[in-house]
């Protein structure tokens, strides 16, 4: 597959966040809206592979190695789990660029830890910056997104969490947050509708330092998920509340979708059972998955 980068105008005067900017994906989308004409603020707290610690100079580095143009980057590096830093991070794009239309949470990590072994800190740092970021950040940045004639959030979700054929021992902390990202996007995709704001999630395969990767990989690029990011943030999208899966240079959409003829709560359209019975011999009519 051929590498590239955008290099139209798409993103011209736009502003834009990307958390989690440093390295792998959030780089790749950085370069791309740079090379779209977007201003960005990019933020990393600096982490290590398991989600600790900080290093400010992390991102700095990534800064001086971005090809971009005057004043059109600034940096950021906070504990994106705390309002506070939430909203200082909003306030750092309104005061250098006036304005705000985009904001891309990619930040997270990927930790194993079986149940049993199950730390309240491990899963405080999964929820933390999987559901009180995202939370903290478009709660400050919604006042400054509706103004915006062309407002758009990509939040961060996961195949390993949505599907159970790919979920993993040990990936409880990270599936919850994962998954908690798809209620925020639905919930977000209807409050932001009457203003314009659409909201959807991008669910990413690539091969970064998650992996242990550490030379530039064969298959499964960064870069080959940057297409589908940039549409989602863009005004070329106009769908709200939908998950765009991006592996490996393929890209398909889905979301959780309601069966026919269902009036909620009162009428799910489907098979009546009064008794456990009931239940055990319709169950085969009741699972009805359709993912076989």
């Amino acid at each position: 597959m051929k590498e590239h980068f955008h290099t139209d105008r798409t993103f011209k005067d736009k502003v834009v966040i990307v958390t989690g900017a440093a390295q792998g994906l959030g780089r790749a989308y950085v370069q791309a809206l740079l090379n779209s004409g977007a201003c960005v603020v990019a933020s990393d707290l600096g982490t290590d592979s398991e989600g600790e610690g900080a290093d400010s100079s992390i991102m700095a580095e990534a800064a001086r190695t971005l090809r971009v143009g005057n004043g059109q980057l600034i940096i950021h590096s906070g504990q994106l789990d705390d309002e506070v830093c939430c909203k200082e991070l909003i306030s750092l794009a309104i005061a250098h660029f006036g304005r705000l239309d985009i904001l891309i949470h990619n930040a997270g990590w990927v930790g194993y830890q079986p149940v049993e072994e199950q730390e309240e800190d491990f899963l405080e740092r999964a929820l933390g910056i999987n559901v009180r970021a995202p939370v903290w950040l478009c709660k400050h940045a919604w006042k400054y997104l509706k103004e915006s004639s062309a407002a758009r959030i990509v939040l961060n979700t996961s195949d390993r969490a949505m599907y159970q054929r790919y979920a993993l021992p040990g990936l409880t902390a990270y599936a919850a947050g994962k998954m908690a990202q798809i209620g925020i996007m639905n919930a977000l995709s209807r409050e932001g509708q009457p203003q314009g704001i659409l909201v959807n999630a991008i669910s990413p395969v690539a091969k970064t330092r998650m992996w242990g990767i550490t030379q530039p990989p064969e298959n499964l690029k960064p870069e080959w998920v940057v297409p589908g990011v940039l549409y989602l943030a863009s005004s070329l999208c106009h769908d709200t509340g939908v998950i765009l899966r991006a592996s490996n240079g393929q890209f398909t959409a889905t979301r959780f979708c309601e069966n026919p003829g269902v009036d909620y709560p009162t009428h799910l359209a489907r098979i009546c059972c009064e008794s456990i019975e009931d239940i055990a011999r319709n169950w085969s009519l009741i699972k009805e998955f359709g993912d076989a």
